[in-house]
């Protein structure tokens, strides 16, 4: 099985920066990807960003283009989000997810396995 778990969400002032992680395990594939979400109450889930972990090609939702990075750490299996110039409509639970699409990395239905989610909360 594969297993991920999120960590880093906390209370930010707008315009500051934090940093999530997602630690992983278990078996991967050669064309794995690794995706960060995020859900609002009231809100469907949505696409913030994803790496193929082999290639490192990273990919952004517009929204969030200029401000987040996501990144990975091979010794690891760990995966980064750096959120930086944060406003109040990027509070939200973010969720990590893995799997291995073959185009489409920013829909939900691409991963198989998903995190818990860490909370996210931006102050004006």
């Amino acid at each position: 099985q594969v297993q991920l778990v999120e960590s880093g969400g906390g209370l930010v002032q707008a315009g500051g920066s934090l940093r999530l992680s997602c630690a992983t395990s278990g078996r991967t594939f050669s064309n794995y990807a690794m995706g960060w979400f995020r859900q609002a109450p009231g809100k469907e889930r949505e696409f913030v960003a994803a790496i193929r972990w082999s290639a490192g090609s990273t990919f952004y939702a517009e929204s969030v283009k200029g401000r987040f990075t996501i990144s990975r750490d091979n010794a690891k299996n760990t995966v980064y989000l750096q959120m930086n110039k944060l406003k109040p409509e990027d509070r939200a639970v973010y969720y990590c997810a893995a799997g291995y699409p073959s185009q489409h990395v920013a829909v939900v239905a691409a991963y198989d396995y998903w995190g818990q989610g860490t909370q996210v909360t931006v102050s004006s």
